[in-house]
Parts: structure tokens; C-alpha cells; sequence
């Protein structure tokens, strides 16, 4: 059950916040630019990030005004991971918040007689998906949210006063910090301090004007440790975690051999695992597998020919991604939502 802890290299995932004229939008693209590889961009802040095109080197998404509920933000997440980008920049979370929460607001008088509270237990599972997608991206992530701004006073010299913008908490859910390995707090005199940090190496420091030399010293200690599993790797440990028995994993690799329109290390590895990950969340389609059967007919599986059910792997252990192929896998973009269980996989 239990052993030995390792490091493994892995992917960022960062989120910067400040109030109004801290220049969030240019400090994720110079850590970004240190990180290295191809740079997206989804911007909800009306065209921001472009206008330093002529300083960086990345592509963009611009979300329209209409366009910034969860959806929006998870299909151009999902988007950038089909599309091999190393780092994927949100500018900004909030918005996707801001609109959360007027349509909790609209649920609410709908459906619930006014009570937010009871409306919440629609909105929690969107903002679930949006957490979700940014973890499952495949490549490194930074974030920025915008911070609520107060006004205080500071004394000068002279015995004078000016007053001073002051960043608050990040207008954003309750706890999304928790969600990232890196916190950055920007004042609007370009000053970070590194609020979180689970590499340790930055904990606590002010850095001013932080730039691509940041960058390149956080890739630096993500890039240590012993490579992460490929996703065929990863899918084999959640279905040994859901409770799938050697009959079950030999019955989900019998099941899912064959022609396909890709594989998990394929062209659309983020959405494919996304899929996959469904498959072992549903209770109908586990149980056929650990009874040896199909999970869309019931009817048993000829096992004679599927790969043998992989043991926990070795650090250098691989899983052929091609078991994962499944006869009929629908085209991820053909699909109206993503989040639906592929019919194919349905118990």
C-alpha cells in the first residue's frame, strides 16, 4: 500500500494576483517567456495581453465579453493542451468568477426562491470544472486574478500624507489558493512576494520587477526529480485506485483495443484522459470490467487476446498508450460538451 516517496519533474502551477496597475499581465509573460516553449494566452481582459506582442513571443485567445463563463474558460484550457503549448497563461480567473456568481444570482431568483445558498450546489461543481481543467492542463500554468482595492494613507516626509492603493484578497472562490503550488502577490510598485511556494525556494522573498529569470529558476526545480508517468501510466494507477481487480484492468484494456480516432499520448492527450478519467468515475462501467464484461453490452469479453493487466510501474515502466484505443472514441471536436460520458463507454 505504502512506498518510498520520490519527486518527480512536473508542471507549474502558479497564480498571481494585485490590484489594478500591478502589471500582472506582463510579469506572467516574462515568467512564462523564462519557463520556455510555445506561450498561450487566454484573455478575458479585453485584448490586454496583446498590446505587448511586440515584447513576447505567444498566442492568444481572446475571450469576448459574452464569452467568460466556466465553459468558455475550460474548453480554451482543454483547447491549449490539444494544441501542445508548454505554458498556458489565464488573464484573468476573475472574470470567470464575476460571472459565476451573477449566474448563481440568476439561479437563484429562477429556481430557488432567492436563496444563493441552495443555488450554490449548481454553481460548485462549475467551479469545480474550471479547477479541474487548469490541473489536468498538460503543461505549466500561471494564472492571474485581480485583487479588491482599498485606498489607505501613508506618511511622507514633511509630516505629509499621499494615499496608497492597497491589494486585498483575490477576487476569485474561496480557497482556489490552495489549488496552486506557487503564490505571487504584486503590489502596483511591481514588488512580488511569494506568499506560497512548495518548492521552498522562493518561500516568503520580495522579489521587485520579477522577470524571466524567475521563471527559468522555478522550471528549473520543476525539471528535478525522475520523469512523471505518461498518462497511460497514470490511467493504469487510478484504475488500480477505483478498485479495478487484474480481470477488471485486463477487461478495460481488452475493451479498449482497437482503431481509434487517438490515443492517450496522442494529438489530444488532455481531452482523451479527460474522457478516460469518466469512464473510472462510473460505478456501472467498473463493475462490468471487474466481472469481465463489456461495458456497453454486458456481454463477456474474450480476454485471450488483451494485453496483460500492467503490475504499479516501475519508475521506468511504461504502458503502451495504444491499449487505450477505442473502436468508435468520438472526436473530441465534434463534441458539443466534453464533460459528457462518451455513449460508447456508457454501462
Amino acid at each position: 500500500m505504502f512506498q518510498k516517496a520520490t519527486k518527480e519533474a512536473a508542471k507549474l502551477r502558479a497564480a498571481l494576483f494585485g490590484p489594478s496597475g500591478a502589471g500582472k499581465t506582463f510579469t506572467a509573460l516574462r515568467l512564462a517567456t523564462g519557463i520556455g516553449g510555445p506561450i498561450a494566452v487566454v484573455d478575458s481582459e479585453r485584448g490586454t495581453a496583446s498590446k505587448y506582442a511586440d515584447r513576447f513571443d505567444f498566442d492568444v485567445c481572446n475571450l469576448p465579453s459574452k464569452q467568460h463563463t466556466i465553459k468558455d474558460y475550460v474548453t480554451a484550457i482543454n483547447a491549449a493542451g490539444q494544441a501542445g503549448y508548454n505554458v498556458l497563461i489565464i488573464d484573468s480567473m476573475t472574470h470567470a468568477w464575476q460571472e459565476l456568481l451573477t449566474e448563481i444570482d440568476a439561479i437563484a431568483k429562477a429556481k430557488y426562491r432567492g436563496n444563493t445558498w441552495s443555488a450554490w450546489s449548481e454553481g460548485t461543481p462549475k467551479q469545480k470544472a474550471l479547477v479541474d481543467a487548469i490541473l489536468d492542463f498538460p503543461g505549466h500554468v500561471i494564472a492571474t486574478m485581480r485583487s479588491k482595492t482599498e485606498w489607505s494613507t501613508e506618511q511622507t516626509g514633511g509630516g505629509k500624507s499621499k494615499p496608497v492603493r492597497v491589494g486585498l484578497t483575490p477576487e476569485q472562490g474561496k480557497g482556489i489558493e490552495y489549488e496552486f503550488d506557487m503564490l505571487f502577490e504584486l503590489t502596483t510598485e511591481h514588488m512580488l512576494t511569494v506568499l506560497k511556494d512548495r518548492s521552498g525556494k522562493f518561500q516568503d522573498q520580495i522579489i521587485e520587477k520579477p522577470g524571466e529569470d524567475l521563471g527559468a529558476a522555478m522550471a528549473s526545480w520543476l525539471d528535478e526529480g525522475a520523469p512523471p508517468m505518461t498518462m497511460a501510466q497514470q490511467i493504469m494507477a487510478k484504475a488500480r485506485a477505483v478498485g479495478l481487480t487484474e480481470l477488471g484492468q485486463q477487461a478495460m484494456l481488452a475493451q479498449c483495443t482497437g482503431s481509434s480516432t487517438g490515443t492517450l499520448e496522442g494529438a489530444k492527450p488532455a481531452v482523451l484522459q479527460h474522457l478516460m478519467n469518466h469512464a473510472l468515475n462510473t460505478a456501472g462501467i467498473i463493475q462490468s470490467w471487474n466481472a469481465g464484461a463489456d461495458s456497453r453490452t454486458g456481454a463477456a469479453l474474450d480476454l485471450g487476446s488483451a494485453p496483460a493487466a500492467a503490475p504499479a510501474p516501475a519508475a521506468d515502466d511504461s504502458v503502451p498508450a495504444e491499449v487505450f484505443s477505442e473502436p468508435g472514441f468520438p472526436d473530441p471536436d465534434e463534441q458539443d460538451d466534453p464533460d459528457d460520458l462518451p455513449a460508447a463507454w456508457a454501462a
